[in-house]
């Protein structure tokens, strides 16, 4: 068994060989990726097995999902260990306006933010905008 069916396994998602397909593409991406760039690397998959395939993926915590203010939604891998929990997983995410790339910035963590009285958090995103470190050796 390889080091990415024990992963899905672990996360109680059967591994198929399309899923394995998705989770290795998405592995050897520094980026976050699109639905489309997907269908763009499977062109012969079905695009509603790639769009399944990621929702399940974010739905067991394999995957999160990055508004980065484009319209579209991107994914990426879940570091080891995380459970997508808004108190101690989330971290930046960084949109390049130059190359148009997304970043998971894993290092760098979102403190907690304490809400007012009533106010229940169901997600958080914070994105930063500007030019990436390839872009700015240009």
């Amino acid at each position: 068994m390889t080091d990415i069916e024990k992963t899905l396994e672990n996360k109680s998602v059967r591994p198929t060989a399309m899923r394995i397909l998705i989770y290795k593409y998405m592995a050897e991406k520094e980026i976050a990726v699109a639905l489309t760039d997907i269908e763009n690397a499977f062109e012969k998959a079905e695009r509603t097995t790639l769009y399944r395939t990621l929702k399940t993926f974010e739905e067991k915590g394999i995957v999160h999902q990055i508004d980065d203010g484009t319209n579209i939604s991107k994914f990426a891998l879940c570091e080891p260990g995380c459970n997508c929990e808004l108190d101690q997983d989330l971290h930046l995410h960084f949109h390049c306006s130059n190359c148009d790339k997304t970043v998971c910035l894993t290092e760098h963590k979102i403190p907690h933010i304490n809400l007012p009285t009533g106010y229940i958090a169901e997600d958080a995103n914070l994105v930063i905008k500007g030019i990436c470190d390839t872009c700015s050796q240009h």
